[in-house]
């Protein structure tokens, strides 16, 4: 396992236990405004925490997920044990 693999990985736990902890968002929760004149406050909060998971669900797939574990579509078919359903059809 590499060091640069080790130091990706703690960042994006450190990152998920901060989305985590932001998630429980009390403090919107009496706050009556509207952001963008339709959207309430606290809502509009979920969705920049929804983003920020997904940004962050991105950047552990591209930069902190194993090397062992990536799988090539030609190593994948070749291990499945399942039949192919739909078989490639020839171009017409």
């Amino acid at each position: 396992m590499s060091q640069h693999y080790s130091r990706n990985r703690k960042i994006m736990w450190g990152l998920f236990l901060l989305l985590l902890v932001l998630h429980h968002d009390w403090w919107f929760w009496s706050d009556g405004r509207l952001v963008f004149g339709f959207l309430p406050v606290g809502l509009g909060y979920q969705v920049l925490i929804s983003l920020a998971a997904g940004l962050l669900w991105g950047w552990a797939a591209l930069y902190a997920w194993p090397a062992e574990v990536a799988l090539t579509p030609s190593s994948h078919q070749e291990e499945s044990p399942w039949p192919t359903i739909c078989p490639t059809f020839p171009s017409r």
